[in-house]
């Protein structure tokens, strides 16, 4: 069923939640996509950028089936945390990113903190 999948997403986008100058850079690259309904595949968060309207375009990329990454700045990703931490999908893959105003913090980031309890976790059967 992977496969299946994999082979639906050969064409798939990548999703960018950031700022003006992130964005920007992702749009220069050639990720930037509008579909016939007008429909971006990225959104510019700015001061006046409601949480609501960060949250409604993370649950609409990560909910398109044309969609295969979104990236996020780590920043506005800790804005909406809660919703990060409770997606637990494989696909579109959630990758936090480092912007020019705000670096990147390791311990700010869900998916390496997960990689990190996975592989410290011990085995149920050496416990004594």
């Amino acid at each position: 069923m992977a496969a299946a999948q994999a082979t639906a997403r050969s064409s798939s986008l990548i999703a960018i939640i950031g700022d003006e100058d992130t964005v920007t850079g992702f749009l220069l690259a050639g990720v930037g996509n509008v579909d016939l309904r007008r429909k971006t595949n990225y959104l510019v968060v700015d001061t006046k950028t409601t949480i609501k309207a960060i949250e409604d375009a993370f649950k609409d990329f990560t909910n398109r089936e044309d969609v295969a990454i979104v990236l996020i700045s780590q920043y506005i990703a800790s804005m909406i945390r809660f919703q990060i931490d409770s997606y637990n999908k494989p696909l579109p893959a959630i990758l936090e990113i480092p912007s020019k105003d705000h670096p990147y913090d390791p311990s700010q980031d869900s998916i390496l903190s997960r990689v990190k309890h996975m592989f410290s976790a011990e085995p149920t059967s050496s416990r004594s």
